[in-house]
């Protein structure tokens, strides 16, 4: 029995000798890894005091080195260099490094930044199929990024900043299920981003600053954890990169994007930093960013957001940085802004500000340029330059044949005055009398000269914002003496101000809920409304709920237009009094330098503004203003009499955004040149198809009666009843464009008073050819 339990000792002690043995070869197996990688290293000074002795698995962790080891397996290796560190000697071998790396099988972190490791990075990283965090940054790593990355299913961060990395990102990245931190800032990688990066659903930081990538950006907007977004030093663009809502920071400064801010940014509660700068973002800028809930830097410099900016405008009191400078935006300052109640940097110089430092352009600098990148798209400006050319050339040739004739003229007037002197008798030149020829209209052709030089100016008091105590002075507390009528949910007075001016008063009430900032932007709209042929917006004024803050009442204030409405002037049985024809050209003109106004004169336009004749108001010189736009707070576009209709298979209804106004301009041109109140669909091509007809001389003749009492030219009636029926052509693409126009009805006015000015005698109504009175 004392044999068998010595044997049995022996036998348990064996055991123990051997179990001890085989751990010492595993932790010497490691221990042998990482002085092998030491030598690879070209032993750097943070690996210094590694030797056989050392016991890596109790090293105090630094900033330089750390090593974490789990049941006797090293499961992190961070090894941080000094910043700027020299490439590796020729003799270092990626693979080699590898290789050694690949004997460290539990391997779940790797850093090594900053060591001087060069090379392609070798498809061999597969095999360190373990790694949850890879960080290789600030090496000297070149070529792509290899696809075997994508087979490091339990990835979550993938780091490999300030390399000299070329090519694309792999489609395979994608698949990369639990990936949360791509960072690939600093190299020169490039292409468009594949679009696989919308299904890293864990994806929190995508970071990809300073590289040579381009394109748009793909749908990120399902991506609901990302909180990280940076694209800085790119050439992403054009259009804004779609993100989901959780998003905290967003850089996009310095690329080629050139959209609209997305309305849906200002609803981004958690977002913190926000850069767009040097870019060509275009469009309205929303002030509400300055007062999103989380927001501590913004910086929008560099680029041409328009837009109006009130004192009242709230910011957050958090927000430690904002710079405004070099865009496109007038009005004053937000007084937030200027609060030295905390240490805010505050940057709004190169813009037209009403802020009296000189750091602002004059407002017709920002207006102009905003036409210039409104008016003429990208794709426009080859045709815009070509009649540019052309104008040019004909232009040319005009003045130097006017030159001749004035030379002509002037060397007969002398010879005439000459041998009228020796005869002593007085001679009229029939020259002085002659009508003048149309090649002027050449100079002030619409097709030729920019928007800036069409637009009305304006005698207005600067847009502001209205007190409650104003407005009730101006109607005496809203009395019904001043009522002027109702308006979808609200009610319209006439007011008169404290300098002796009227104006029209909208008063509209809102349902519980909207905040001032809801209507900020259709706000910000309706304040460039100030045209020469719109009925001009002077201000507003908000009125809230006493319980909840929110907006209760909205009051417009617009210039008063005394006249009444075109049709009263044109239709109406009971007028005392109709426009000539003269002034109906005038009246139409105006009408559609207005409605150009509206598509290209403000950013973003203004379409589908369904307009009637009775949307078109005559002020006290008989100047047509129109006083209806397509905007949701001016809900006077509710219930229009009639609406456009397409033919059967037309889809592209934005397409043609334009010429439904000019099918609702058809409209009014039609009761302006026939004086019959028009309502419905069927009206219009009954008498459209009527007025064809007698243009021919052939059945009735259904011109205004009224107006067949005044002499007119037959080449203007014709023009202007030619351009009425292509406006109201079934198929949009066959209506004349605004521009179109608008030359057409300046030609109409041309041709009318040279014939008033001639002495043409009157002959028969609607005659094939020639001049015409109509009776």
């Amino acid at each position: 029995m004392g044999k068998e339990m010595g044997v049995e000792k022996l036998l348990v002690l064996f055991l123990v000798l051997i179990s001890i043995r085989y751990s010492e070869q595993l932790q010497s197996s490691q221990v042998q890894t990482l002085l092998r990688i030491q030598h690879l290293l070209n032993y750097p000074t943070a690996l210094s005091s590694w030797n056989n002795e050392t016991d890596f698995c109790k090293i105090e962790p630094s900033s330089t080195v750390t090593v974490v080891c789990y049941d006797e397996n090293i499961t992190q290796l961070h090894i941080i260099g000094r910043k700027g560190t020299s490439p590796l000697p020729r003799k270092f071998s990626i693979r080699s490094f590898l290789n050694a790396l690949a004997k460290l099988p539990s391997l779940k972190v790797l850093r090594l930044v900053s060591l001087g490791l060069w090379g392609p990075l070798p498809d061999k990283l597969s095999r360190l199929s373990a790694l949850e965090i890879l960080d290789l940054s600030s090496n000297y790593f070149h070529s792509g990024i290899p696809e075997a990355v994508s087979s490091l299913t339990d990835l979550q961060t993938l780091v490999l900043d300030g390399n000299r990395l070329t090519g694309g990102i792999p489609d395979g990245l994608g698949s990369l299920s639990v990936l949360a931190v791509l960072s690939l800032k600093c190299n020169s990688l490039d292409g468009p981003l594949p679009d696989t990066l919308h299904d890293l659903n864990n994806l929190r930081v995508l970071s990809l600053s300073k590289n040579n990538f381009s394109g748009d950006v793909p749908d990120l907007s399902s991506l609901q954890n990302l909180q990280v977004l940076e694209l800085e030093d790119n050439s992403f663009g054009p259009k804004f990169p779609q993100t989901g809502s959780k998003i905290e920071s967003i850089a996009l400064r310095n690329n080629k994007f050139t959209a609209n801010i997305p309305e849906k940014v200002q609803s981004y509660y958690q977002l913190e930093h926000f850069d767009i700068s040097s870019n060509n973002f275009m469009g309205p800028f929303p002030p509400s960013l300055l007062s999103l809930s989380s927001i501590t830097y913004l910086n929008v410099a560099g680029n041409k957001l328009t837009g109006m900016l009130f004192e009242d405008n709230p910011c957050n009191t958090a927000l430690d940085f904002v710079d405004l400078s070099a865009n496109l935006l007038t009005g004053s300052l937000p007084s937030c802004l200027l609060s030295s109640s905390r240490n805010r940097i505050v940057h709004f110089s190169n813009n037209c500000l009403a802020t009296g430092d000189g750091t602002q352009h004059p407002f017709s600098f920002c207006r102009n340029e905003a036409l210039a990148v409104g008016v003429l798209p990208q794709h426009q400006r080859q045709k815009h330059a070509s009649k540019v050319i052309l104008a040019l050339i004909i232009c040319g040739s005009i003045t130097g044949g006017v030159i001749l004739v004035c030379l002509t003229i002037l060397i007969v007037k002398s010879f005439l005055a000459k041998k009228a002197s020796a005869q002593n008798t007085p001679t009229r030149f029939i020259s002085e009398d002659a009508p003048s020829s149309y090649t002027s209209k050449l100079f002030t052709d619409p097709r030729y000269i920019t928007q800036a030089m069409k637009l009305g100016a304006l005698s207005l008091p600067s847009y502001r914002i209205f007190s409650l105590e104003e407005l009730e002075a101006a109607t005496n507390n809203f009395d019904t003496t001043t009522f002027m009528g109702e308006i979808p949910n609200g009610q319209m007075y006439r007011g008169q101000m404290r300098d002796g001016s009227y104006v029209t008063i909208r008063c509209q009430i809102m349902k519980r809920s909207n905040t001032r900032q809801n209507f900020m932007h259709h706000i910000e709209l309706i304040s460039k409304l100030r045209h020469q042929h719109l009925v001009s917006a002077l201000g507003h004024c908000f009125q809230f709920y006493s319980d909840d803050s929110s907006v209760s009442r909205i009051f417009l204030v617009f210039e008063y237009v005394p006249n009444g409405t075109l049709r009263r002037w044109i239709s109406d049985k009971h007028a005392r009094r109709k426009l000539t024809w003269t002034q109906r050209i005038a009246a139409a003109t105006g009408v559609a330098k207005g409605l150009q106004f509206l598509h290209n004169g403000i950013i973003p336009g203004l379409f589908s503004n369904n307009l009637k004749i009775t949307d078109i108001l005559l002020d006290q010189n008989l100047v047509a203003k129109i006083s209806s736009y397509n905007l949701p707070v001016l809900s006077e576009n509710i219930g229009k009499e009639y609406c456009q209709t397409f033919p059967v298979g037309y889809n592209q209804r934005e397409k043609y955004e334009e010429k439904l106004d000019v099918y609702d301009f058809g409209v009014i041109l039609l009761e302006i040149i026939t004086g019959r109140p028009i309502k419905t669909k069927n009206g219009i091509l009954l008498l459209r198809n009527q007025l064809q007809v007698s243009m021919t001389g052939n059945g009735v003749n259904v011109v205004d009666v009224a107006k067949r009492r005044s002499s007119c030219s037959s080449e203007s009636l014709r023009t202007m009843v030619e351009m009425c029926c292509r406006c109201l052509y079934e198929d949009p693409v066959d209506r004349p464009s605004m521009e179109d126009l608008l030359w057409n009805l300046q030609f109409a006015a041309q041709v009318q008073d040279d014939y008033h000015s001639s002495d043409a005698s009157p002959i028969s109504p609607i005659q094939p050819s020639g001049q015409l009175v109509i009776q």
